[in-house]
C-alpha cells in the first residue's frame, strides 16, 4: 500500500491543480510548486533518507515517512492558502523519500534471493499501477467531490499503513558498517537542490536575475565541494569512478532518457488537456491512460524478449518508439479528432516502458559485485532526481516558448506583461493569462500554447533519440567488473 502512496500523490497534484487554483487563485509559482515542491524535496532527500534507514533502523524511517506523510496530507486538505499549500506539498516529498528508502530496506531484510527479486519486482509493479491509473482515481474524486478529498484519502491510506507497519514489521538490528559519509550526503543533496530550486525559479525572474545567478553559483559551489570531497574520503557515499565506466554511464542515461519521454508527460500532458483543450479531470486522466497503462504490460514484454535479445538492445529499442511516438504526439496535438493523439501517447508509452524493467538489472550487472549496491544507489538516485530536474526544465523551456509566442504575436505589449503571461501559459492557465492580457482572444492563447507545447514535444523527441544513439554505442563498451 505504501508504494501506491507516491505515484497517487506524484500524479495527484497535477491533476488538482485546476481546482486548486479556482478556490486558492494563487500564482503561477505557488500552482507549479505543487507538483516542483514535491518532486524538489523527494528527489534531493532520497539519497539522505536511505542513509538514515541504513543507519537509524529502517523501520523508524519507514513509520516516520508515513506519519509525516499523512500529516502533511491532511494540512494540504485543509489549507486555505496556496503558499502555505506549497510547503506542505514539499513536506510530503520528504515523507515521501523516506517512506520510500525505509521501505526499500525493510523489503532487503525480510526477504533474500528469489524472493527479493519478487518483492521488489511486486514494488515496481505497484509503482506502475499507481502512476497509470492514479490520475483517473484523482480526477475521478476531485470531479466528483473536491480536491480537498484527494489529499484526505492519502492521509488516511498513510495513518492506515503507519498502523500497520507500526504492528507487524519487525525492527531489526543495524547490521556493521563504515561511518557513514554524512558530508558527502549533505553536499550532493544541497547541489540538486539548489539546481532544481533553481529551474523552478528560472521562469518567474528570468536568466539574468540576481535569483537566478546566485541559484546557478551556489549549484556549481556545491558541486565542486562534493566532488572534492569524494576523490579524499575512504568510503564517499558514491564513487565518481563509476561514472568513468563507459558501459555503466550508458546504463545511467536510460532512466535521463525515461524522464523526459515520459515521466515529464504526466505532469504536462493532463496540464495542456485541461487548460487548453478543456477537457475536465476525469476526461485528461481518461486520455492519459494512453501513455500510462503499457507501463503494466511492457515491462513484462521486455523482460520475455530478453530471452531472444541483449537487455540493452531491448532498450535502445523502446526509446526509438518512444522516440516515434513524441513526433506523433506532436503532430497529432491540435488534433480535433483525440484518439490521434491517444494513439501516439500508446507508442510513446510502450516505448518507454521497454526499458522501465530492464534498467536495475542493467545497473548492477555492468560493474563487479562488491559494487553493486553503490552502484544500485547511484542509479536510483538519478532516476529520481532526474525526474525533478527534469521537470523543471520542461516548465521552464515551455514558459521561454510561451514568451517568445508571445512576443512575435504581441510585439506592442510591454515585455513584463508578456513574461507574467507566458509564465501562466507554461501550466496551459489560459483563462488567468487571459486576464493579463484581456484585449487578446483565448483562440489566440491556445494556439501559442499548443505551438509550443509541440516545440517542445519534438525538442524531447530528439533528446530521447540522441539518448538511444548513445546508450546503444556505450553499452557495446564491455562492462567492467574488476
Amino acid at each position: 500500500m505504501a508504494a501506491l502512496l507516491l505515484p497517487l500523490s506524484f500524479t495527484g497534484g497535477v491533476v488538482t491543480t485546476p481546482a486548486i487554483s479556482m478556490e486558492l487563485h494563487g500564482g503561477p509559482l505557488s500552482l507549479a510548486w505543487l507538483t516542483n515542491g514535491f518532486m524538489l524535496t523527494f528527489g534531493s532527500g532520497l539519497l539522505a533518507a536511505g542513509v538514515a534507514a541504513d543507519k537509524l533502523r529502517h523501520k523508524r524511517i519507514f513509520i516516520a515517512g508515513l506519519a509525516l506523510f499523512a500529516i502533511s496530507s491532511m494540512l494540504i486538505a485543509l489549507t486555505q492558502s496556496s503558499f502555505s499549500l506549497g510547503i506542505y506539498r514539499a513536506l510530503q516529498g520528504i515523507a515521501a523519500a523516506l517512506t520510500l528508502a525505509g521501505g526499500a530496506t525493510a523489503l532487503a531484510h525480510l526477504y533474500n534471493g528469489p524472493a527479493r527479486t519478487r518483492a521488489f519486482s511486486l514494488l515496481g509493479t505497484l509503482f506502475g499501477v499507481g502512476l497509470a491509473f492514479g490520475p483517473l482515481l484523482m480526477g475521478i474524486i476531485t470531479d466528483a467531490f473536491s480536491w480537498r478529498w484527494v489529499y484526505a484519502l492519502l492521509a488516511t491510506v498513510a495513518a492506515v499503513v503507519a498502523l500497520a507497519g507500526q504492528l507487524s514489521l519487525v525492527s531489526a538490528p543495524v547490521a556493521p558498517s563504515p561511518a557513514a559519509d554524512i558530508r558527502g550526503t549533505a553536499m550532493f543533496s544541497f547541489t540538486l537542490l539548489a539546481l532544481t530550486a533553481t529551474l523552478i525559479l528560472l521562469p518567474q525572474y528570468g536568466v539574468a536575475s540576481w535569483v537566478t545567478l546566485i541559484g546557478l553559483a551556489l549549484t556549481l559551489l556545491a558541486a565542486v565541494i562534493f566532488i572534492r570531497h569524494t576523490q579524499r574520503t575512504i568510503h564517499p557515499v558514491f564513487s565518481l569512478s563509476l561514472l568513468r565506466q563507459p558501459h555503466f554511464a550508458g546504463v545511467l542515461l536510460l532512466p535521463v532518457a525515461t524522464c523526459y519521454c515520459y515521466v515529464v508527460l504526466l505532469i504536462v500532458i493532463p496540464l495542456f488537456l485541461m487548460g487548453a483543450r478543456n477537457l475536465s479531470e476525469t476526461q485528461s486522466a481518461t486520455l492519459l491512460l494512453s501513455l500510462t497503462a503499457p507501463m503494466l504490460i511492457f515491462p513484462g514484454i521486455a523482460a520475455w524478449l530478453t530471452r531472444w535479445f541483449a537487455a540493452g538492445a531491448i532498450s535502445v529499442m523502446g526509446l526509438l518508439l518512444a522516440t516515434l511516438g513524441l513526433v506523433g504526439m506532436a503532430y497529432t496535438l491540435a488534433s480535433a479528432d483525440l484518439m490521434l493523439l491517444a494513439c501516439a501517447m500508446l507508442l510513446t508509452g510502450a516505448g518507454a516502458a521497454l526499458p522501465w524493467g530492464l534498467m536495475d538489472g542493467l545497473a548492477v550487472s555492468a560493474v563487479s559485485v562488491d559494487r553493486a549496491g553503490m552502484a544500485a544507489g547511484l542509479f536510483n538516485t538519478v532516476r529520481v532526481a532526474g525526474e525533478g530536474v527534469a521537470l523543471a526544465v520542461v516548465m521552464a523551456v515551455l514558459a521561454l516558448l510561451n514568451r517568445i509566442g508571445l512576443q512575435q504575436h504581441l510585439p506592442d505589449v510591454d515585455s513584463a506583461t508578456r513574461q507574467a503571461a507566458a509564465v501562466w501559459l507554461s501550466g496551459s492557465h489560459v483563462l488567468q493569462a487571459q486576464e493579463i492580457l484581456p484585449h487578446i482572444s483565448a483562440a489566440l492563447l491556445v494556439l501559442n500554447v499548443q505551438h509550443a507545447y509541440q516545440i517542445l514535444l519534438y525538442g524531447l523527441a530528439a533528446i530521447t533519440l540522441g539518448c538511444a544513439v548513445l546508450v546503444g554505442l556505450l553499452l557495446k563498451r564491455p562492462a567492467n567488473k574488476g
